[in-house]
């Protein structure tokens, strides 16, 4: 097998020239000050530090654009990965959640080398935005502590602990916390109309204009709220120190599952954010590409600290519009966030973690496609199902437990619609009266012809019993007409087996006729075709008829062939 391994970089460079570069270079500015906010925030709502954050967007972003599979693809940490990534800090550590990342990282590696990317697409609509708006929602709710400032050492990962950590703590809500934090999510939520108003507003990103302001608000105010610098002692203006984390082999088995998680919904993420990606600058990016940049940008990034990352919709969009076309826009994305590091770490003492939570929550509400619970009545109940039982499930549960579970709705939903689209129906061969021997002397015909629409395949192989219905008088012909047979498996030609013995015991002959490419290569590479006779392999109903005319005396002579 030829390994997949070519990044999009290295077809953006033959005719690069100083006008990409240009627009490049701005849309990676542009980005790198809306990941700085996000990449903190992220970070802090995940159990990590903001500093983690960071580090995650600058290396796992610099190698996902220098060797993915799109164009314009912007990685780093995202919202959807908060409630996963707090659940495995909770349950295991920080060092077992660096471990977890590179077990993901290996598996979107593995995933991509064995072009897996192609499956990832057929993961059906209802059960990724269920699962979308669930993390939604989950994240919301993670959300209420430092939206309120209340006083809780230790929440819990689970939703019902959680709910009754929050309940029995609101006591403690810290009333200039609220304060900041409605201030903050009230400008975020108008800074769009604030940006038509005074465009020179328009040039700062939302998280980060409200980011700049409060962080002025509070060095100059000194305001009593909780800080960056008050919980995490600021962001070191230095390199990290680069190791692997500390490997308990005791934990190794546990983390398989955590890991699986991370990678599915990495794969999930990036491949949809790839798409509509695509959709914008009219390219076509590689699926397994992208998977292997993925997979190795979550085995590197925990060696400086950093934690599970993929491809992120909304700074990828911004990369869109600002002009990003190439992977040149992600670099420079990834080295604006170097430098603010090495520059202005120090600043970020002052930063509240109420208006970082605030960015949370209207990247939360943002995430969500909430329209789709306002028209679910417009679909059917299988789509409902699936939807609401993959949402509830990520709420109540588990991301991984509600992704399999809204897979296997998806599919069971699925076979019955196949099984019932799947039909045999008797033909009305009227022309069978006017031929001398076609019938019985009680008038009942010695042929009779089915014609087999749909699939034939294990959800619906019921639809042959049919055919042998005791409380007909039996045929000595039987013929099936299969020219609407789409496909076969090897089930349903295991019911034509079963048929075509059930017959022959009855003294009667099968002939099959308008195979289909599918149906007929089956049936010939199983042996089935010289079982029922090559001649009673027909090419359409007219020659299937002739076949019976000439079996017909043989047949009355109690020869079945």
């Amino acid at each position: 097998m030829k390994f997949p391994f070519h990044p999009k970089l290295l077809d953006t460079l033959p005719g690069y020239g100083k006008g990409q570069l240009s627009h490049d270079v701005s849309a990676g500015l542009t980005v790198g000050v809306l990941a700085l906010p996000l990449a903190m925030a992220f970070a802090i709502a995940s159990g990590m530090s903001p500093t983690a954050g960071i580090w995650t967007a600058i290396v796992a972003g610099f190698i996902i654009s220098a060797l993915g599979g799109s164009r314009v693809q912007i990685g780093g940490p995202t919202g959807a990965f908060i409630p996963i990534i707090y659940a495995i800090v909770v349950d295991y550590g920080v060092q077992n959640l660096l471990v977890a990342t590179m077990l993901a990282g290996a598996m979107l590696v593995a995933m991509g080398v064995f072009r897996i990317g192609n499956l990832i697409r057929f993961i059906p609509k209802t059960v990724v935005i269920g699962f979308t708006n669930g993390i939604a929602v989950v994240i919301f709710l993670a959300q209420i502590k430092d939206f309120l400032g209340l006083q809780i050492e230790h929440m819990p990962g689970e939703l019902f602990g959680k709910v009754k950590a929050l309940v029995t703590h609101l006591d403690t809500v810290d009333v200039p916390t609220v304060a900041l934090s409605v201030a903050s999510l009230l400008v975020l939520l108008s800074w769009n109309r604030l940006a038509r108003r005074y465009p020179a507003v328009g040039r700062l990103p939302g998280p980060l204009g409200v980011l700049v302001l409060a962080t002025a608000a509070n060095a100059i105010l000194q305001l009593p709220v909780e800080t960056i610098g008050s919980r995490f002692n600021g962001i070191p203006q230095e390199l990290p120190a680069i190791g692997l984390p500390e490997l308990s082999l005791a934990t190794l088995g546990k983390l398989i599952s955590p890991a699986l998680t991370i990678a599915l919904l990495g794969a999930i993420e990036s491949l949809l954010s790839a798409r509509v990606a695509d959709s914008a600058i009219d390219d076509r990016h590689d699926p397994n590409q992208e998977l292997i940049a993925q997979g190795l940008a979550n085995l590197v990034a925990p060696l400086f600290g950093g934690f599970a990352a993929t491809g992120a919709i909304a700074r990828t969009a911004t990369n869109v519009r600002t002009g990003g076309r190439t992977p040149v826009a992600g670099i420079v994305h990834a080295l604006v966030l170097l430098a603010v590091v090495l520059v202005f770490a120090p600043f970020a003492r002052h930063i509240p973690l109420a208006t970082l939570s605030a960015i949370v929550v209207v990247v939360s509400i943002n995430m969500g496609e909430w329209h789709e619970f306002k028209g679910l009545s417009r679909f059917s109940l299988p789509y409902r199902t699936t939807l609401l039982t993959t949402f509830l499930v990520t709420v109540l549960f588990d991301l991984t437990l509600a992704v399999e579970l809204g897979m296997v709705l998806a599919s069971l939903f699925f076979i019955y619609r196949m099984s019932d689209l799947t039909r045999v129906e008797r033909l009305p061969l009227a022309e069978l009266s006017m031929m001398p021997g076609f019938l019985y002397p009680d008038g009942a015909p010695r042929v009779v012809a089915y014609s087999v629409y749909g699939s034939l395949f294990f959800g619906a192989i019921h639809k042959l019993e049919a055919l042998l219905d005791p409380a007909e008088i039996h045929p000595e012909v039987v013929i099936l007409e299969m020219q609407h047979l789409l496909s076969m498996d090897t089930t349903g030609m295991e019911g034509l087996e079963s048929l075509c013995k059930n017959l022959h015991k009855r003294g009667c002959a099968l002939i099959l006729c308008n195979l289909n490419t599918q149906p007929d290569s089956l049936i010939r590479r199983s042996g089935f075709g010289d079982e029922v006779g090559p001649n009673n392999l027909c090419s359409d109903l007219y020659s299937a008829l002739a076949r019976a005319r000439q079996l017909l005396p043989r047949l009355s002579d109690e020869d079945p062939l």
